[in-house]
């Protein structure tokens, strides 16, 4: 596709100015879709931030047991009426208090025993107060706030030549599960923004100079922090995107090696953290899920969860319902979402070498092995126990170094083939939205488009669902198209300066 220019004023406005706010205004309509309690597990994290900074009266106070502590009951049973029955709205939560003050309840599902990491829910719980709703709201905001700061900062700082790798990555890799997630108070919110981010930032801090490179450093540290902070599993990602962004980029001279210091103290940061989760022992020696299959034969387990496991990687995109696995999501977003992530990603491999091969089958290894040994040592198959938002991580960054280029040739895509993919996964995000909208307000044995119809939950907001989800798909819609206006070639953008050769680089093939 030829490269055109365009005005540097205009390109800068539209990207650092109108690009922020239009990724901050889809994102927080997913945070406003679902009510309190709404992504799995919520009992335990929200429990879990409410006591994130110990006790304190009126949020968090002592148990009737060491292992149990008091939190409100909007926290503790606020999923309990709806999850698993697609067919009932959120109202049935406003029998419920909805403050802290007026209702503490025991509760056994909390952090108490160190099964996370603790950076997560103490940061969260900075935003904890008497009024709930608004604690919950607040708190999923500020994950979209870091995601978009530190996605933003990074598009920024990266050579010109990697900035489409970051763009697509994300664009075919995000809808529905990691819209869902961001905007959600479970720690796979943080736990894909460091995935999905940390390694990128660290191949820019290999290939530039000076106070980008620190710069570029130093939000890649904040991204492993924000992953190993948030869960055990995703310190092992940010020890593999500091590897990844080696492989990558090496190259001889002990200039290069110098700055391999900072992935080090990255690595054994990351695993410092992940040794002291008890989310090791758990992986370790099983996740004790309710449905074990009857026979312990490995063999049985290890080849049927071989078989199965590119079922877990599918989740992302919407094959496996939303929520507590009961908002299920209609094959539009689950085949176009995945059809537009094949697609370019199978462009991505039209020029590639030995050591992105190598790379890609590390990751591909890494996507088969975890999710695998776990499964076998719950005694458990593919569909229970291992979720899809345990990898999707890893799906976005096997989704960005597929598209990483190391030659001055880059992949692309017709013109045609970027308004199709750009059509999919916009229109993918906009029924998933809507989707996810409907359950909670009205449940699923109500349909039509008009979200404001028979609304029996919603927030005390002065907005409608329908406005909400409106602002939310347009604005998705136009930030995927502003983007891709600049980055319709795969590997290059339209601001790009002429690419720069491998030699003045410093990087061989």
């Amino acid at each position: 596709m030829t490269e055109t220019q365009s005005r540097p004023g205009t390109s800068r406005l539209l990207l650092y100015i109108v690009l922020p706010v239009l990724m901050f205004l889809s994102l927080s309509s997913w945070a406003l879709a679902s009510p309190v309690g709404s992504s799995p597990d919520d009992d335990f994290h929200l429990a879990s931030t409410w006591c994130g900074l110990g006790l304190r009266e009126g949020l968090c106070e002592a148990g009737t047991t060491a292992a149990e502590r008091k939190v409100p009951a909007l926290i503790k049973d606020g999923a309990e009426c709806y999850k698993f029955a697609p067919a009932e709205s959120a109202a049935c939560q406003d029998a419920l208090p909805r403050s802290s003050s007026a209702s503490l309840v025991d509760s056994n599902r909390v952090n108490s025993a160190g099964l996370y990491p603790p950076v997560y829910y103490a940061v969260m719980a900075v935003f904890a107060t008497d009024d709930i709703e608004a604690s919950v709201i607040a708190m999923r905001l500020l994950s979209i706030v870091i995601f978009v700061a530190m996605w933003v900062g990074v598009y920024a700082l990266l050579p010109r030549r990697r900035r489409s790798t970051l763009v697509w990555s994300w664009i075919i890799g995000i809808v529905p599960l990691g819209m869902f997630l961001i905007a959600s108070n479970n720690p796979s919110s943080w736990a894909v923004i460091s995935g999905g981010i940390g390694w990128i930032a660290l191949v820019g801090y290999f290939e530039t100079r000076g106070r980008q490179r620190i710069a570029l450093g130093m939000l890649a540290l904040v991204a492993a922090a924000l992953g190993a902070g948030a869960r055990a599993d995703s310190a092992l990602y940010a020890v593999l995107g500091a590897v990844v962004a080696v492989a990558l980029t090496a190259r001889k001279g002990f200039g290069y090696w110098k700055l391999t210091i900072l992935p080090a103290l990255l690595v054994v940061g990351s695993l410092a953290l992940y040794l002291t989760s008890n989310q090791v022992i758990t992986a370790s020696t099983g996740m004790g899920t309710d449905t074990t299959v009857a026979t312990t034969d490995v063999g049985y387990l290890l080849t049927s969860n071989l078989l199965d496991v590119p079922l877990l990687w599918a989740g992302g995109f919407g094959s496996w319902a939303l929520g507590w696995f009961d908002t299920r999501m209609p094959g539009i977003v689950s085949v176009g979402s995945l059809a537009a992530f094949a697609v370019v990603v199978f462009g991505g491999l039209a020029h590639t070498t030995w050591r992105k091969l190598v790379v890609l089958g590390t990751i591909a290894a890494a996507l088969v092995a975890i999710p695998v040994y776990i499964l076998v040592q719950s005694n458990t198959l593919v569909g229970s126990g291992v979720q899809p938002r345990y990898v999707l991580p890893l799906i976005i960054m096997f989704g960005g170094v597929a598209l990483f280029h190391m030659r001055t040739r880059e992949p692309e895509l017709g013109r045609v083939q970027v308004y199709v993919v750009e059509a999919a996964i916009i229109v993918a995000n906009a029924v998933a939205l809507h989707e996810n909208m409907r359950r909670y307000l009205t449940g699923v044995d109500m349909g039509g488009w008009n979200l404001n119809n028979g609304v029996e939950w919603w927030w005390s907001l002065p907005v409608s669902p329908m406005l909400v989800w409106v602002i939310g798909s347009l604005a998705f819609a136009v930030a995927v198209h502003l983007l891709l206006r600049y980055h319709s070639v795969l590997g290059a953008s339209r601001l790009a300066l002429p690419l720069p050769s491998r030699a003045s680089l410093g990087v061989s093939s």
